[in-house]
């Protein structure tokens, strides 16, 4: 998971420069997401052990964004 915040205004900016991002492997799944607060997030599935070294999108331009971009790994436990 990937998510960032653009800089005040510019969150469509940042949403069509997360969409371009294209990554070296294909995942089973890639999902895009916009939030209040100018705010982005992409969702990525894999067909991998959780420990396996996958391609991450990278950083925007600092003048994007306000702040570091936050990555997290989650495992699937189950559906409901």
């Amino acid at each position: 998971m990937w998510e960032a915040r653009a800089v005040p205004g510019r969150g469509e900016d940042l949403l069509t420069w997360a969409r371009a991002q294209g990554l070296p492997a294909e995942p089973l799944r890639r999902e895009t997401f916009r939030a209040p607060g100018d705010r982005v997030l992409v969702i990525t599935w894999w067909d991998a052990p959780y420990d396996a070294k996958l391609p991450e999108l990278p950083d925007p331009d600092g003048e994007l964004v306000t702040r570091a971009v936050h990555r997290w790994r989650f495992e699937v436990v189950g559906e409901e």
